[in-house]
């Protein structure tokens, strides 16, 4: 357990306010300031500046807060550690993946993994990489799946599966028979594609950039469910992973005249504890991927 002043100290950095920071943890605000003046005269330094409306660390105290967080986050771990049991009898498990991979890898990773060991308590979300790195540094979650172009240090990372996206085209489309498009055909297709803030989009920019297609994007939209139903109900096509296409019976897959892949990886915080739960979930995820993986 977390010594009680340091435990204070960073409720009153996490809140910039001692009154709101004793409300949070439901103690005294007289008994948490003592608290914490104990804790700045034992390290002979000023933690906090009380002087304005809101509490603001020092400088002193933005370094001590860096360390106090490092220590919470290993005495958790250290404490997931004691409760960890190896017969996966019992557990929880903390992961995150970005949105591509709710759509068609998620599905059969969780089947699989909540088939073998039904006890385990699964937390999943969905979210951006950038957030997804800032929740395994801050131990917010354990896994995390995304794609290889790792931002943040002490992060280590696993390949799991190489994605081929592909022109996605209705069953009803004019393309729909054939096996690949040539670099011509691109430019004459109406396309809906994600917007601007998935690191999908960005990646087919890139490539129409490298490959001087200026494609007719007549729709965007923030979410993959909704560019497929829009492929699905109209003429318009997309630009997805081909693996997406085959889980949905009334779309089709068909092959780019340059392919445009990217590495999906399994991703934690470098050194941290990996439970049983953990090294399960990748286990699983691998060999899921494996089945999934394009040809």
């Amino acid at each position: 357990m977390l010594a009680r002043p340091i435990h204070y100290f960073l409720a009153v950095a996490e809140h910039h306010s001692f009154t709101r920071a004793a409300a949070a943890l439901h103690v005294s605000q007289p008994a948490l300031s003592q608290q914490v003046r104990q804790l700045e005269e034992s390290l002979g330094v000023q933690l906090f500046d009380r002087s304005g409306r809101s509490t603001r660390l020092t400088d002193a105290g933005e370094v001590y807060l860096r360390h106090a967080r490092r220590a919470a986050q290993e005495l958790q771990a250290g404490q997931r550690a004691l409760h960890d049991v190896s017969d996966l009898s019992r557990g929880s498990l903390r992961v995150a993946v970005t949105p591509t991979f709710t759509t068609y890898l998620v599905g059969p990773l969780v089947e699989a993994f909540h088939g073998r060991y039904p006890h385990i308590t699964l937390n999943l979300r969905e979210m951006a990489q950038e957030s997804m790195e800032e929740g395994l540094l801050a131990d917010e979650l354990d896994l995390g799946i995304a794609f290889e172009d790792v931002q943040a240090r002490d992060i280590d990372s696993r390949p799991l599966l190489v994605e081929t996206l592909a022109l996605v085209v209705g069953s009803a489309h004019p393309l729909a028979g054939q096996r690949s498009v040539g670099l011509a055909a691109l430019n004459d297709e109406a396309l809906v594609l994600l917007s601007g803030e998935f690191a999908t989009r960005e990646q087919i920019d890139r490539y129409c950039r490298q490959h001087d297609i200026r494609p007719r994007v007549q729709m965007e939209a923030n979410a993959i469910g909704a560019v497929i139903e829009v492929v699905r109900r109209t003429g318009l096509s997309t630009l997805l992973p081909a693996t997406l296409a085959r889980t949905h019976p009334d779309l089709r897959a068909i092959e780019l005249p340059q392919r445009l892949q990217r590495t999906a990886v399994l991703m934690q915080r470098q050194g941290a504890y990996q439970s049983a739960a953990a090294r399960a979930f990748s286990e699983t995820a691998v060999q899921v991927a494996g089945q999934l993986q394009t040809p």
